[in-house]
């Protein structure tokens, strides 16, 4: 393999068919019932024609015993790596913002009282220390 030969992105309906459904040895019809969903829902998962959504990976968490950002994680990185395919080029050429917030190469972000917008998941206060953006 060379440096430019790229594995593809694995969709997320491949590892729920070959880990879970055939792992666990159940059907799809199966998966259907037991977790309340129609059919024809996992059947385009498992075929890639569809996501799995976080109502889908919540179900499928309770029935399998993972987590729902297991499966999250599983599509979001599977968007990710088909977006940097389709948009990679268009991608490295943007110049990254140097704002009077960044230092260091960290953002500088501002909790609850001290903040007007949103913060990014998993911050720190830049004023108190508290950490925003993170479930508790």
């Amino acid at each position: 393999m060379t440096t430019t030969d790229k594995i593809a992105p694995i969709h997320p309906g491949e590892i729920l068919m070959e880990d879970f459904i055939e792992g666990f040895g159940i059907t799809q019809n199966k998966l259907t019932v037991s977790i309340g969903v129609p059919p024809r829902r996992i059947n385009e998962i498992v075929h890639g024609k569809r996501g799995i959504t976080a109502d889908t990976a919540l179900r499928l968490a309770k029935y399998f015993g993972t987590s729902a950002e297991f499966w999250l994680n599983l599509q979001s990185h599977y968007d990710l790596d088909r977006a940097a395919d389709r948009a990679g080029e268009q991608i490295a050429s943007i110049t990254p913002c140097r704002s009077r917030d960044r230092q260091s190469g960290s953002l500088r972000i501002r909790c609850g009282p001290h903040r007007r917008r949103s913060p990014s998941p998993a911050s720190v206060c830049v004023r108190c220390g508290v950490a925003v953006g993170t479930r508790s």
